[in-house]
C-alpha cells in the first residue's frame, strides 16, 4: 500500500505543476492582450456657410447732448415747451423773472445818455478853447484842462456802453433758448422755482438721429477696429449690428465714428463709438444693447462639433480617425464658435474624419469602433477548448 502511494505522489505533483503553469500562461496572455476597441461616434469634416459674429456689450449715447442751466439768478416765470418735445436750435424754452434785469438795462441806457450829453458839452468847450489858443487869447493851461475833460468824457461813454452790454446780456440770458436741435427731457424745476446761475440744472437736450453706441474693446482688438475705421468706405451693411433687450434685432447698420485716444489703465480696454441711424427714435440714450461685429470667419468655413475638441495647456486637439481604425491626436487652431460648432482655421482638411463623441476614453493610437459611445465595448469571447478525440 505504501509503495503504491509513493509511486503516485510524483505523478500528482507533476499534474499540479502543469496545471499551475497553464493558469499563469493564461493570465499573462490576458494581461498582454490588446484592449478592446473603444466605441465612438465620428464626424466627417466639411465646409458650411458661416456668419461669424463677435459680440460686445454696449450703451446707447447721444452724439450731442447739452445741459440747460440758468445763466442768471431768479425765479422761473415761463415754460414754453412740453417735456419730451422735439425742439429746434434757437427755440425759446424757459424764462426767468426779467424785472430787475430790464430795470438795470434801462438804468444803464440812461447813464449812457448822460455820458454822451456830458461829452458833447466838454467837447464843444475843448474846440472853443483850442480856437482861442490859436489866437493866443487864452492860457494854455485851460486848453489842456478842456482837452483832458473831453478825453475823460469819451472814456465815460465807453464805460457806459460796456455797462449797457453787460446788463443786456443778463436780460437776454433771462430767456433760455435751445442750443441745438433735438429732444428735451423732463423739466427739473417747477414754475416759480428759484434757479441759481451756473448751478441749477433745468433740463437736458440730446440729439437722437443719428445716435451712437459705446463699447469697450480689449487691447488685442484695437488694430482690428482701427483698420475697420480706416476702411469705412468698403464696409458691408451688416458689419455692425445691434441686438436690443428681449433679443430684438435693430435693422439699421452702423459705422465707427470715434476711437478713444487712450486705453483705460484700470480695465485695459479702449472705448469705441459706433454711429447708427435712428429715424424712428427707437434707440434712447442710456439703453443697454449688444453690438455684433462680423469677423474674418464669415463665409464657407470648415466646422466641427465643439464637443470633439479637448484642451491641454491652452492648446486645442482633436482625434483623427486613421485607415486602421486607430486614432491620432492632432493640434488645431480654432476660430469663432457658432452654436454647437466651432470654426477650424488650421489643422484639419475637408473630408477627414474625427471622433465627435467618446473622446474621454481615448488615447494616442487607440483602436476604435464606430457605434454608440454610451454603450461599453463588449468583452472578447474566450475560445472554448476543443474536446479530445
Amino acid at each position: 500500500m505504501n509503495r503504491n502511494i509513493t509511486r503516485l505522489l510524483p505523478v500528482l505533483i507533476s499534474s499540479v505543476l502543469v496545471a499551475s503553469c497553464g493558469n499563469k500562461k493564461e493570465e499573462e496572455a490576458k494581461k498582454n492582450a490588446p484592449p478592446p476597441p473603444v466605441s465612438v461616434a465620428v464626424y466627417k469634416v466639411d465646409e458650411e456657410p458661416i456668419v461669424a459674429l463677435d459680440t460686445y456689450p454696449g450703451t446707447v449715447v447721444p452724439l450731442n447732448e447739452v445741459e440747460i442751466r440758468a445763466e442768471v439768478n431768479g425765479y422761473l416765470t415761463d415754460i414754453y415747451v412740453k417735456d419730451g418735445q422735439r425742439v429746434t436750435k434757437g427755440q425759446k424754452l424757459y424764462a426767468i423773472d426779467r424785472t430787475r434785469y430790464a430795470a438795470a438795462y434801462n438804468q444803464a441806457q440812461a447813464q449812457l445818455q448822460v455820458a454822451q450829453t456830458n461829452y458833447a458839452r466838454v467837447a464843444k468847450d475843448a474846440q472853443r478853447y483850442n480856437r482861442l489858443a490859436q489866437q493866443d487869447a487864452i492860457a494854455l493851461q485851460q486848453v489842456d484842462v478842456a482837452n483832458a475833460n473831453a478825453a475823460n468824457a469819451a472814456s465815460q461813454i465807453a464805460a457806459a456802453r460796456a455797462a449797457v452790454s453787460s446788463v443786456a446780456l443778463d436780460l437776454r440770458h433771462s430767456v433760455l433758448t435751445a442750443p441745438l436741435s433735438g429732444t428735451i427731457g423732463i423739466t427739473q424745476v417747477r414754475l416759480g422755482g428759484l434757479v441759481s446761475q451756473g448751478t441749477t440744472l433745468i433740463n437736458t437736450i440730446s440729439s437722437e438721429s443719428p445716435i451712437a453706441v459705446d463699447v469697450s474693446i480689449a487691447e488685442q482688438d484695437i488694430p482690428r477696429f482701427a483698420k475697420l475705421q480706416q476702411n469705412a468706405g468698403i464696409h458691408r451693411d451688416s458689419l455692425f449690428t445691434l441686438v436690443l433687450a428681449g433679443n430684438q434685432e435693430y435693422k439699421q447698420a452702423g459705422k465707427i465714428v470715434t476711437i478713444d485716444r487712450a486705453v483705460d489703465p484700470q480695465t485695459g480696454t479702449l472705448r469705441v463709438r459706433i454711429q447708427f441711424p435712428n429715424p424712428d427714435r427707437m434707440l434712447k440714450a442710456g439703453m443697454n444693447c449688444t453690438l455684433r461685429v462680423l469677423n474674418s470667419d464669415t463665409g464657407n468655413q470648415l466646422t466641427i462639433p465643439f464637443k470633439a475638441v479637448t484642451e491641454q495647456m491652452g492648446e486645442y486637439f482633436v482625434y483623427v480617425l486613421g485607415d486602421s481604425s486607430k486614432v491620432a491626436q492632432r493640434k488645431v487652431a480654432l476660430g469663432t464658435r457658432v452654436k454647437d460648432k466651432v470654426v477650424v482655421r488650421q489643422g484639419l482638411k475637408e473630408n477627414e474624419t474625427i471622433v465627435s463623441e467618446g473622446i474621454q476614453n481615448l488615447r494616442e493610437g487607440a483602436a476604435v469602433r464606430v457605434g454608440d459611445p454610451n454603450q461599453p465595448a463588449a468583452a472578447p469571447q474566450e475560445g472554448k477548448p476543443t474536446a479530445a478525440k
